[in-house]
């Protein structure tokens, strides 16, 4: 499941697509807090993913919770994609953030900054272990004292695709396709030089690029953003090569996700990264793409970049004991396996990943993606720092990057003004 922008925002409920309505009422539904029953009511919130395809599945879902758990009340709200983060933020400052709520690393992070999230270290320590320790930390926030601000919901990576007929137009090699970032720039320089109305790379690096390459993103403490070191002006430079070459054109340092998947379907773009939904829709709406569809693991040179929803509880909410059993039971291991069975991602929940669904092949191109993304998600990584805003942060390395290709200024001098950049507005908030 992505969300565009940096790849995990607003498809939600297009990659939740196939999600149906068994499966999901399955697990302990009778989790009490304190040892004592659980009563009363509280606001769960989602993400743009209230409408035709869904509402039975959460429905239900909440339903067999309320059964088994007699006198309490789930009242569900949704929010569209659109401004989430900063809805959540005003509802926060507003005191009317809901009970629980569904968001990734960087929104729980500003709202833990404000102090409304429930440390889940303090308050439910022996949840960390019905988690994979990857998706747990990925939810701790050093920065703000180790503490951990989010059950781990859904998890998704996924596989690169290329236009293997580009290839071969282009004097590359269609059953060798990149894995790393050096064969990736290397095939990418030879693509440049031989055809002039076609690219392998369309858009500027975001952070979790960074963090595939190798490059530390920020110092053990989680205070100062440190990926404008040399390993991190390497990283550019490749892209200035590139751009130099013609492999990047000048449209390229403007380009969002968006624009990535549109001239990937036009046959324009070599290489995608993507995920389990990529695969059917490429097959629905870009067929003659799919007929030459080549599927390899994402580009890294570390570890492959993965990225993480979760459920947040309301440090200031007046029924914790519900709202914390409430958020366990959605994420409990067998609604978490249902729901990744249903919604082409991933359960974080421990144990989960070695279901056969994730681990046996029968020959369709779909279970392949997802076989690959499965394998991938055990070594993969959240390389994007809870502290980096998507809405700032993440802009302005765009732009420094972007002058830099033109020789506006060096990397280095680019790369410095976007950490100072973060680094300031961390800072500011700290």
């Amino acid at each position: 499941m992505t969300r565009i922008g940096r790849g995990w925002t607003g498809v939600a409920a297009l990659a939740l697509g196939s999600l149906l309505l068994s499966g999901c009422g399955g697990g302990d539904t009778t989790q009490k807090a304190s040892g004592g029953k659980l009563s009363g009511s509280i606001a769960f919130q989602t993400w743009n993913l209230k409408n035709d395809k869904f509402t039975p599945y959460f429905t239900e879902l909440i339903a067999a919770f309320e059964k088994a758990n007699p006198g309490t009340d789930i009242k569900w709200v949704d929010q569209p994609a659109e401004g989430y983060q900063d809805k959540l933020s005003a509802d926060a400052a507003a005191g009317a953030l809901p009970d629980v709520v569904d968001m990734g690393p960087e929104a729980a992070y500003t709202l833990a900054q404000a102090g409304v999230l429930l440390d889940l270290n303090k308050a439910d320590p022996q949840a960390k272990g019905l988690f994979l320790d990857k998706a747990w930390q990925a939810m701790t926030f050093s920065g703000l004292g180790g503490g951990t601000y989010g059950y781990p919901w859904y998890l998704n990576t996924g596989p690169s695709f290329f236009n293997k007929a580009l290839f071969k137009k282009c004097g590359l090699d269609p059953e060798k396709l990149p894995a790393t970032y050096d064969e990736l720039f290397t095939q990418a320089e030879t693509m440049a030089k031989n055809c002039s109305d076609v690219s392998m790379i369309v858009r500027m690096p975001a952070i979790e690029n960074f963090g595939e390459y190798g490059v530390p993103l920020m110092d053990a403490a989680g205070k100062q953003f440190t990926y404008n070191d040399a390993k991190g002006v390497e990283f550019v430079e490749r892209y200035k090569k590139l751009y130099a070459g013609r492999g990047l054109t000048q449209e390229s340092l403007n380009n969002l996700q968006t624009k990535e998947v549109e001239e990937f379907k036009a046959g324009r773009l070599a290489y995608l990264s993507g995920s389990s939904y990529t695969l059917n829709d490429l097959k629905d709406t870009a067929p003659d793409i799919y007929k030459n569809l080549g599927i390899g693991p994402r580009i890294s040179t570390a570890a492959p970049n993965m990225y993480i929803e979760s459920l947040v509880v309301n440090a200031t909410g007046k029924n914790q004991p519900l709202a914390m059993a409430f958020a366990k039971y959605v994420t409990n291991p067998a609604n978490q396996l249902a729901f990744g069975k249903k919604a082409s991602v991933f359960p974080s929940s421990a144990g989960s990943m070695d279901d056969e669904y994730f681990t046996k092949d029968d020959g369709d191109p779909a279970t392949k993606v997802r076989l690959e993304s499965a394998a991938q998600v055990k070594k993969a990584i959240v390389w994007w720092p809870p502290a980096f805003s998507g809405s700032t942060d993440a802009e302005t390395l765009r732009e420094q990057i972007a002058q830099a290709l033109l020789g506006k200024k060096t990397v280095k001098e680019a790369l410095d003004a976007s950490v100072k950049y973060s680094n300031d507005r961390l800072a500011s908030h700290g």
